[in-house]
């Protein structure tokens, strides 16, 4: 088997990268969906308030967090306002993913408070760290009826099934959709052992080829509902390990079946 030396120290561009964004395939949707293209440096908080489509909040200098005092969750939940550090990749991806998934990051930060509000801020819960993974990390897989199997092949780490062998699948009956912000960050350099947190969510057949901007709202919708009412963060079956530059597409290297034999990167399932 061949092995690889996982890296895991990250450090994202010193500079602003507009080529970088549009020539990673991994971006396409932020690419697509913002004007991305036309940006030569870090976007202000204007240019980031113009990508809000009737979300109900505001991005703000992080400034104003520092002069408040209180903590970042918190003063999202009384001031609608969105704490955002200039020239920050990781601050800009998050920007676009409230603009992308408005329901579902403003229930997060509910959540958050009722758990501070039950917990205190010291001690964490369960349900706010699975939070936080979530909105770090997370990788929505969409899965069409003709392939919800491909749910329990990645579950269990059968990597050369769902990759290799049903590979066809993907972008086909299976879109997946980034929700972690630093999954977008650390993908400005991407390396071997990148590794999202999937999350699947059954939509409709042909969901595949929706427009982009309908098929971010469905899934909105769909995760602030799975996520309020059904518990999904807790359940043992979700936010599994899916290795990001495994998925179709996404990773040039990939194209060679021979990229899948990396053990330390498509790991086995540990038998228990």
């Amino acid at each position: 088997m061949q092995k690889t030396e996982v890296k895991i120290r990250f450090t994202p561009p010193a500079d602003w990268n507009t080529a970088l964004l549009l020539g990673n395939p991994i971006f396409a949707d932020l690419c697509q969906r913002f004007r991305v293209d036309q940006l030569t440096d870090y976007p202000d908080i204007g240019w980031l308030n113009q990508c809000l489509v009737q979300s109900g909040v505001s991005f703000v200098d992080n400034d104003t967090l520092s002069a408040d005092g209180r903590y970042y969750e918190e003063y999202i939940f009384a001031t609608q306002c969105i704490p955002t550090r200039k020239d920050n990749w990781h601050d800009f991806f998050g920007a676009l993913i409230w603009c992308l998934y408005p329901k579902t990051k403003a229930l997060l930060n509910q959540l958050h408070m009722a758990e501070i509000a039950q917990h205190g801020l010291k001690q964490r819960s369960k349900l706010r760290n699975k939070l936080t993974l979530f909105d770090e990390c997370g990788l929505v897989l969409c899965l069409e009826p003709a392939a919800l199997e491909h749910a329990e092949l990645l579950r269990q780490h059968q990597w050369q099934q769902s990759f290799v062998t049903k590979r066809s699948d993907w972008w086909q009956g299976i879109r997946p959709m980034i929700f972690g912000h630093a999954m977008y960050e650390m993908a400005t350099a991407p390396f071997i052992g990148l590794t999202a947190k999937a999350l699947f969510i059954a939509v409709p057949a042909g969901f595949s080829q929706w427009p982009l901007t309908a098929a971010y709202s469905f899934v909105d919708v769909k995760l602030h509902e799975q996520i309020a009412n059904e518990a999904v963060l807790l359940d043992n079956q979700q936010l599994t390990p899916l290795p990001l530059l495994g998925v179709p597409r996404w990773y040039n290297d990939n194209e060679a079946a021979g990229f899948y034999h990396n053990t330390d990167y498509f790991r086995p399932r540990r038998q228990r």
